[in-house]
């Protein structure tokens, strides 16, 4: 008996609405986690270096660059991780893991982006324009760190931080050394809320041999987030008293350090999905003390150098 000849026809190509889907989900604009975890820093930054008064102008910049420049940095990491992508649950939906993007596109699209944040920057100082072209690099960069080393997350850090240097030098064209505390206090701070990230996807990265803080650390990830958790508010209080903040200030980090004792207990048994809400939460860590700097900046404002 013979059976019928099946012909397959060939695959349907993506519709305009499926591309600008693509896109969106390219650069995550459906996911703006990264967006605050990056513009948080910027505004205490921004905040501290204008004394509670910021140039709205500038603050614009800043915000405007900081969602273009995530942007690019998620186009380049996802044509950095184009082959493993496919191979962990969290991420084979990706648009380079499913084909509808090409890497060339990927690389395009962070190409773009970073040509008009830096356009932006052009309307700053060139101190603050010199300073962007680290950031960019710090963008290219981290995305190929974890085939090398099992801390992506410091370079992580460094990018998302780099706005601090830039901010204090765009308002007040010099940085003082609380402000690369504060900078410093950032790359903790990626450290941990990416560590976090990293335990969602552990079994998966060792499987495809991905490097991360969270198959460094093992069993003692909670502990070793905990003690950098409490290093990084110590460095955010003596940056409020070297700021001459008020309590408004210190009430938001105890607030915040209320959320970093939440974020322990919910990665309590390592399970992948508290650790992802773990990770999440760190939005509102950053958000309650930019509220506590906005709002003891207007209780005190005498304080202010």
């Amino acid at each position: 008996m013979n059976l019928p000849e099946i012909k397959l026809g060939t695959p349907r190509a993506p519709s305009w609405r499926e591309r600008l889907d693509a896109y969106v989900r390219l650069v995550r604009l459906n996911k703006p986690i990264g967006i605050f975890l990056l513009m948080w820093p910027a505004l205490w930054a921004l905040w501290l270096a204008g004394d509670g008064h910021p140039p709205w102008q500038v603050v614009l910049i800043f915000v405007a660059g900081v969602v273009l420049m995530r942007s690019a940095g998620c186009a380049i990491n996802d044509y950095a991780d184009r082959d493993f992508d496919g191979h962990v649950a969290r991420t084979n939906a990706r648009p380079l893991a499913r084909g509808i993007i090409s890497p060339a596109e990927a690389v395009g699209v962070f190409v773009v982006l970073s040509l008009v944040a830096f356009g932006l920057v052009l309307m700053l100082n060139w101190q603050t324009v010199a300073l962007s072209v680290v950031a960019v690099s710090l963008a290219a960069i981290y995305p190929f760190m974890k085939r090398w080393t099992h801390f992506p997350q410091l370079f992580l850090g460094a990018a998302f931080g780099w706005a601090i240097p830039m901010a204090f030098m765009a308002i007040g064209e010099a940085i003082p050394l609380y402000a690369w505390v504060l900078f410093a206090a950032t790359v903790l701070w990626a450290l941990i809320y990416d560590t976090q990230y990293a335990m969602v996807d552990r079994d998966d990265d060792l499987k495809i041999g991905i490097k991360s803080t969270a198959i460094l650390f093992g069993r003692y990830d909670r502990l070793i987030v905990g003690l950098l958790q409490v290093l990084m508010l110590a460095m955010l209080v003596w940056i409020g008293a070297t700021a001459g903040r008020g309590w408004v200030y210190f009430g938001g980090l105890a607030v915040a350090a209320g959320l970093a004792l939440y974020q322990q207990w919910l990665t309590r048994d390592q399970d992948p999905k508290a650790c992802f809400v773990a990770f999440l939460n760190n939005n509102y860590f950053g958000m309650v003390i930019f509220v506590g700097l906005v709002l003891d900046y207007l209780v005190h404002p005498a304080a202010a150098a």
